[in-house]
């Protein structure tokens, strides 16, 4: 979000941070920032805003948020319920989610006043942005799911990466998809009105008998249920050719994944999500591995348990926690020596 912050700086604005877990004494801890310090503008995430709806806190009714004017909302995408639940009990104001990226610097999608705002959806192309959703075959499709693509530069765009000097591995990562164009690796829909629903990384799609569907889906279903603090799911092609799609769960302190508790989970997903992806396990885990930017290391994950060694796939550098991503090469090799048994 630096960017962000910059340009507010620059605009003559002022910037109030937090730095600390945003539940901390308890979920209305930010709130009580906003409330404080007279914020006009609160930039948060769908996982703080479900947490807060967890806990029953009512931020309108408890505090005095008289000078909050709209609120920014991006990390992960923010499901419809969550949307309204915002509307219901912060105040009738704007809530614009955003989409970008770090090697952009800057955002695909987002809000704007001069545009209707419809919950889980974001309303509109970022300035500067040539952005549609393809099909494998290079066209634009509206009203399904297809690749985030730009096919013409923008501002921002990167035109190299370090210790890249023939541009191999640029291009491999942006343009060997749709060569000429500049491929994201998310998943989203453009509507027919030209607002954008994300559905997660391309890359992590889970694909259950030919049905796609984006994880993020599932995460907003699944964090509808209090006692899962974070999640991670994934899908992966076995080596005997089925599909093993197990979904690792962080729990709050002080429970167990016990069968009640699975059987909630998995009427979550199907119910609020899709029937197909109900998962084949749901897997208690210390916790889940991020990037240095807190994004979920779903693939890195998906690939350690298909058997490639951690130090291939996820640079312990690079990863908030390297030593989370044991639990899941122990699984890996738990499985190996079960397949290889069943053998």
């Amino acid at each position: 979000m630096w960017n962000l912050q910059l340009s507010t700086l620059a605009v003559g604005g002022s910037i109030l941070c937090y730095d600390g877990s945003p539940t901390h004494p308890d979920p209305s801890t930010l709130w009580r920032l906003v409330a404080e310090h007279e914020v006009t503008f609160f930039g948060t995430s769908p996982g703080y805003l479900q947490a807060s709806e967890n806990a029953g806190v009512r931020p309108a009714a408890d505090l005095d948020l008289s000078h909050l004017r709209a609120m920014g909302s991006t990390g992960s995408p923010l499901a419809p319920y969550l949307h309204r639940w915002a509307r219901d009990e912060v105040g009738d104001l704007p809530v614009w989610s955003m989409s970008g990226g770090t090697d952009i610097a800057g955002a695909f999608v987002g809000g704007a006043p001069t545009v209707p705002i419809w919950p889980g959806e974001i309303s509109v192309r970022c300035l500067g942005v040539a952005m549609e959703a393809w099909d494998e075959d290079g066209e634009p499709v509206y009203g399904e799911v297809g690749e985030l693509v730009v096919h013409r530069p923008m501002p921002s765009m990167p035109v190299r990466l370090w210790d890249d000097p023939s541009g191999e591995k640029y291009r491999d990562a942006y343009f060997s998809t749709y060569p000429g164009a500049w491929r994201q690796g998310d998943w989203i829909t453009v509507t027919e009105r030209g607002s954008v629903v994300i559905h997660g990384r391309s890359d992590s799609t889970l694909n259950r008998n030919g049905v796609r569907m984006g994880s993020a889906d599932i995460y907003a279903a699944v964090e509808t249920i209090p006692e899962v603090t974070e999640a991670l799911v994934i899908g992966a092609e076995q080596a005997d050719g089925t599909y093993w799609m197990p979904l690792f769960v962080v729990l709050e302190e002080g429970r167990s994944l016990d069968q009640p508790l699975v059987d909630r989970i998995r009427n979550a997903i199907r119910e609020k999500a899709s029937p197909r992806h109900v998962p084949d396990e749901v897997i208690a885990v210390p916790g889940i591995p991020h990037t240095r930017t807190g994004k979920k290391l779903e693939v890195p994950v998906k690939r350690i348990l298909q058997g490639a060694p951690p130090e291939r796939v996820a640079k312990p550098g690079a990863v908030d926690d390297a030593g989370l991503l044991q639990p899941f090469v122990d699984l890996a090799a738990e499985r190996s020596v079960t397949h290889a048994e069943r053998a």
